[in-house]
């Protein structure tokens, strides 16, 4: 499976990881690891993904929506150095704690 999802225990935070491409082939499994709750905070962890594109990004702000949007507390973490790019481009580092 491309996407992951686990939750702690008290189903306070959200892990999500993606594997290989981040784009609309994965909207309804990302889609599906969060939606059944509303956590707290979310980890996306992109360790594993070698590519994402524009729908990724709206993919992750359909997540910041659900999840809260002003009050999201979303970690992306495990970016490349292309991937930060991009985050900085579209100023999503203003939206999303990148690491």
């Amino acid at each position: 499976m491309a996407v992951e999802s686990v939750y702690s225990e008290d189903e306070e935070r959200l892990t999500i990881t993606v594997k290989g491409r981040f784009d609309f082939g994965q909207h309804a499994a990302f889609r599906d690891a969060y939606e059944r709750h509303a956590p707290r905070q979310v980890v996306v962890d992109l360790k594993d993904a070698h590519y994402l594109d524009s729908s990724a990004l709206g993919m992750l702000l359909m997540l910041r929506d659900h999840v809260g949007e002003e009050s999201a507390r979303i970690s992306v973490v495990n970016v490349t150095d292309d991937v930060r790019k991009i985050f900085a481009i579209s100023n999503f580092d203003t939206l999303f704690d990148i690491s």
